[in-house]
């Protein structure tokens, strides 16, 4: 008998830390599978980052179709046909249909994040507690006590980690330390009123790269990053240094820039992803580089295997240990795919353009060919 079916789904006491999209989704997809978890976030209120958008591959929206909310974010953002990838003067190196590649998976759609963490927070339900965050994690034989920030002990029969990849959880629970740094800076920007963009854009240089993604409405989303460690003490400034000789639509994006975000990025890598109870999903368990755009899809997917897991499983042991093992192989997928990504740009661009001119569509499909599959 199923544990949903033996204990009633309703029954088991669930807290989901984080309330991202990591977060929101786990919390949407339990419900959907008869769970009532509770969500806390240690931020103050929802996140409204004006900087972040989000694109979304074919594999992404597929996971939104199995939540239920591919509907509501439909009208939203723009649907991305094609990539075009572009030297670092503008001169095109290969494209890549999308449409085509992701047939029968979904389209491939850009939006502002925010736009998107609303659509996840609505179909969560149930009340997130803002401002709460976790102070230590207990284990006992089928419980965990959480003690929160506010003072509050609780004990749950599950807890899941969905907060990010310097997830306080990994470490209460002792599956992982601090992300590990990968020597990359990622910048990200929302600029309206740019340049015309019609569909993906991106532009490589030696050791660093610039990407644009059009969200509708004359909205651009504009990510870049540089082999670097340091962050800048002014990054609109340092985006325009760095990408200064750039082509194509570079130059008029870099004058419309207002408002830009840095981050230093770091990797997550664990030997396991649970213990006793408590579990981790989306990048808390397994961060990459943004590289390949799937950490959203990930986490989406995340969501939707573990709450299927618990809902098929007899006890919550083996339900994470079916969630990790169906989950593991992919997210590996994406990470090794990732790493091939970024070694490229270590490549001189001398010997690495004329190849992308010659394969380059063949290389690209091949990074995302297993994420055709269902999950």
């Amino acid at each position: 008998m199923a544990l949903a079916s033996a204990a009633g789904p309703a029954n088991l006491r669930i807290l989901v830390v984080g309330a991202g999209i990591a977060g929101l989704a786990a919390a949407r997809a339990l419900r959907l599978a008869g769970f009532r978890p509770d969500v806390i976030e240690q931020r103050s209120g929802p996140d409204e980052d004006p900087c972040t958008g989000t694109y979304l591959p074919g594999n992404a929206i597929r996971a939104l179709r199995r939540l239920g909310l591919d509907g509501p974010v439909r009208p939203l953002g723009q649907v991305v046909h094609r990539q075009h990838f572009l030297d670092a003067a503008g001169s095109p190196l290969c494209e890549v249909d999308l449409t085509g590649f992701w047939a029968g998976v979904g389209e491939c759609r850009a939006l502002p994040g925010a736009e998107l963490h609303r659509v996840l927070l609505t179909g969560a339900g149930g009340e997130v507690r803002y401002g709460t965050g976790i102070r230590s994690v207990a284990l006992s034989t089928g419980t965990v006590t959480v003690t929160l920030t506010d003072g509050t002990s609780t004990e749950y029969d599950l807890l899941v980690g969905a907060d990010g990849r310097r997830s306080t959880v990994r470490g209460l629970a002792a599956l992982g330390g601090a992300a590990r740094p990968v020597g990359q800076l990622v910048y990200r920007a929302v600029v309206s009123g740019g340049p015309p963009v019609n569909e993906w854009t991106g532009l490589l240089g030696q050791r660093c790269g610039f990407v644009v993604v059009p969200m509708g409405g004359r909205r651009l989303y504009c990510y870049a990053d540089e082999v670097a460690t340091e962050l800048p003490a002014d990054p609109v400034t340092r985006m325009r240094e760095v990408f200064a000789d750039y082509g194509g639509p570079v130059p008029r994006i870099l004058e419309a820039l207002e408002r830009v975000d840095v981050t230093r990025v770091g990797e997550v890598e664990l030997g396991r992803w649970s213990r006793g109870r408590v579990v981790l999903v989306g990048d808390a368990a397994h961060a990459t580089t943004p590289t390949l755009a799937q950490g959203v899809a990930m986490a989406l997917e995340d969501a939707v295997v573990l709450a299927e897991s618990l809902g098929a499983a007899d006890t919550v042991e083996a339900a994470l240990l079916a969630y990790e093992s169906r989950r593991r192989p992919r997210t590996k997928w994406v990470r090794d795919r990732t790493r091939d990504r970024d070694r490229t740009r270590d490549v001189p661009p001398a010997l690495r353009d004329p190849l992308l001119r010659g394969r380059g569509e063949r290389i690209f499909q091949e990074h995302y060919r297993l994420l055709v599959d269902p999950v």
